[in-house]
């Protein structure tokens, strides 16, 4: 039987391109990964992605994919809008108020990957098992 079972899980969100869609996004990513040790992060890693994709684009609405496996969490948010320019790191000022962002989630992951394509743009942040395996009460990683 084991070619029927996968220990690989998948879910994906769809969220309309407004701002109160992302606090549903980032409440949708912690229920999903209720019991791993690394919710906290991949929420926020959701919620900076997700408020890119409103705040930095025309695009009508994003997607959130949450990959789970032993190896880690990979999360993915994909706009179809257009910008001047695609996410990409920035070095702010002390007194900014914006720009730190995508350098916070780069420090929260051990992957980040930042694709332009036709359509938008996909931003893939990847939470690797030894980060993620701050091991939970029961003993089982992420």
């Amino acid at each position: 039987m084991d070619e029927y079972t996968s220990r690989v899980r998948v879910w994906e969100l769809l969220c309309p391109g407004i701002p109160e869609e992302v606090a549903r996004a980032r409440r949708w990513t912690r229920d999903i990964l209720t019991d791993c040790p690394c919710a906290d992060d991949a929420a926020l890693i959701v919620t900076e992605l997700g408020a890119n994709a409103v705040t930095h684009t025309t695009s009508p609405d994003f997607r959130v994919t949450i990959h789970r496996t032993h190896q880690g969490v990979t999360l993915t948010v994909t706009d179809r809008g257009d910008s001047a320019s695609g996410p990409h790191l920035t070095q702010s000022a002390p007194d900014d108020t914006h720009g730190r962002g995508l350098a916070i989630v780069a420090m929260l992951t051990t992957e980040l990957a930042v694709a332009r394509h036709a359509h938008g743009h996909t931003v893939t942040a990847h939470l690797a098992e030894r980060q993620a395996q701050r091991v939970n009460d029961k003993g089982a990683a992420c």
